[in-house]
């Protein structure tokens, strides 16, 4: 479903990625991991279309991304929910839905026409019902918790009906119960609808037990790929990321 080729970028001298190549087959759960300043989030830019790469190549469904902007890769079906959530505080869950499910409405055309739209009300009761969002879906989102406000982001990027996505510390800043509920509605999503979902994650407790491949940065390269048993026992990936996490669960 998504393949990158070749792909690097520096940044004056820097080379945040050098000469990456991966693919993720269709309905495939993937984790990305490594150290602060592997290339991660560079990597998501780079696939997202909000960074262009120097070289090499992106392909979604045999498509090529490379050179679009972020809005025609989001609608090939690539959707990215972000570390940190940018959202419309006084809109509630459902109105924030209505709007990403037809964006087109927005901006100039949206004041011309009343908000929200109809033909985003049956897309937001879906994504509703997918997040289990039911009890806040009218709340401000400014009242809501940070772990909902995560949610509201992820869904989002679902209005779209992508058929990747890609989530950028879906649990960061979370306690243990709000980012344990995150990764099982990640797990849901993902059995549920048939999604090939990439995310980044620091947690390698989360990373071991739901990813089904795990990929490792390091200096902007792949240190290690495979399955996760096999990366958590890999020489290099322990020097370099895991450290006393691997002795721990030994």
């Amino acid at each position: 479903m998504l393949s990158i080729r070749h792909i690097s970028k520096s940044f004056g001298g820097n080379h945040v990625i050098q000469d990456v190549s991966l693919d993720f087959a269709t309905g495939s759960l993937s984790a990305i991991i490594g150290p602060n300043g592997a290339g991660k989030t560079t990597l998501f830019n780079l696939i997202c279309g909000s960074v262009r790469p120097d070289r090499g190549d992106i392909l979604l469904d045999g498509q090529p991304l490379q050179g679009l902007p972020p809005r025609k890769v989001a609608r090939r079906g690539l959707a990215r929910a972000f570390q940190i959530a940018s959202l419309y505080r006084s809109f509630t869950p459902w109105q924030s839905f209505c709007a990403a499910a037809v964006p087109e409405r927005l901006g100039v055309a949206g004041l011309l026409s009343g908000f929200p739209r109809p033909e985003g009300h049956q897309r937001a009761d879906e994504v509703v019902a997918l997040l289990d969002l039911g009890a806040v879906a009218h709340t401000p989102v400014e009242q809501l918790s940070h772990g909902d406000q995560k949610m509201v982001d992820i869904g989002i990027a679902l209005c779209a009906k992508p058929s990747v996505l890609l989530l950028d510390e879906p649990t960061a800043g979370m306690g243990p119960e709000e980012r344990w509920r995150m990764v099982e509605t990640v797990r849901r999503l993902w059995q549920t609808t048939g999604l090939t979902v990439l995310f980044i994650e620091h947690d390698m407790d989360i990373v071991f037990s739901v990813a089904q491949d795990v990929t490792v940065l390091s200096y902007g390269a792949i240190l290690a790929r495979g399955l996760p048993q096999t990366v958590r026992s890999d020489p290099g990936v322990i020097q370099a990321y895991l450290g006393s996490y691997a002795k721990e669960t030994t």
